[in-house]
């Protein structure tokens, strides 16, 4: 069974649908610390015709905790109103602008504001849209114990994973000795980054997932396509 852990990011680019395509059970690792500053937790790039920007949803720092859980997005839909307009000046011009506007009606108006849940809710029903058939869960659901590198090897424990797929930041601080102890394999992405029709000049690929389901539609599925390559192996490639 292939596990996947990773912050619950909002709207997040192709290359974290690519984990999720590879994942049996995906895991948002919600009772983690919140970022300080600016994050993927909170805003993502679009692309239109004056070029990249930032869509950011405003954090309520008074009313939030420590953990991503326990954070909260500011009340209101002032925020969710503006991303909307943008995304209608940005994409209105796509050839799949309306699919991906419906979606994106759908996403905004999910009733909590609280950032654990709006934006796994995103991710969850980006991946249905997109027909990903997996399985998803919460970190804080788990009720297991340890920190770093021993707690995602009691996740994948707890989740009967044999086979952990992570992303190239992790190789900076896991210990993947521990999971060979536990016979579980583990693989890091190898992200194909498949460019896709594109609006508004130079293709850019590190912008929202609604970016090519507004060009592609459906077929923005075909470029989810990457791999994963098992630890070792990675090493050796990489020196």
């Amino acid at each position: 069974m292939n596990l996947v852990v990773s912050q619950p990011m909002f709207l997040p680019w192709i290359g974290l649908f690519e984990q999720v395509r590879l994942a049996d059970r995906f895991i948002h690792y919600d009772d983690v610390q919140l970022p300080q500053g600016r994050s993927f937790i909170s805003r993502v790039q679009v692309k239109g015709p004056d070029g990249v920007r930032w869509l950011t949803a405003p954090i309520d720092r008074r009313r939030s905790g420590r953990t991503i859980r326990e954070s909260w997005y500011v009340e209101g839909d002032d925020w969710r109103d503006k991303h909307l307009r943008t995304l209608r000046a940005y994409y209105g011009e796509a050839p799949y602008f309306p699919e991906m506007f419906d979606l994106a009606e759908k996403i905004y108006a999910h009733p909590s504001s609280n950032v654990a849940e709006f934006n796994a809710n995103a991710v969850e029903l980006v991946a249905a849209w997109l027909g990903i058939g997996t399985s998803f869960g919460y970190s804080s659901a788990c009720n297991v114990g340890g920190r770093s590198s021993v707690r995602l090897l009691e996740i994948a424990k707890k989740t009967q994973a044999t086979k952990y797929i992570t992303g190239l930041g992790a190789l900076k601080y896991l210990d993947h000795e521990i999971f060979e102890r536990e016979k579980i394999e583990v693989a890091y992405m190898s992200y194909q980054n498949h460019p896709w029709p594109q609006l508004h000049g130079e293709f850019v690929p590190y912008v929202t997932i609604l970016d090519p389901i507004a060009n592609c539609g459906k077929e923005a599925a075909l470029g989810i396509c990457s791999s994963s390559i098992y630890w070792r192996e990675y090493i050796e490639l990489t020196k």
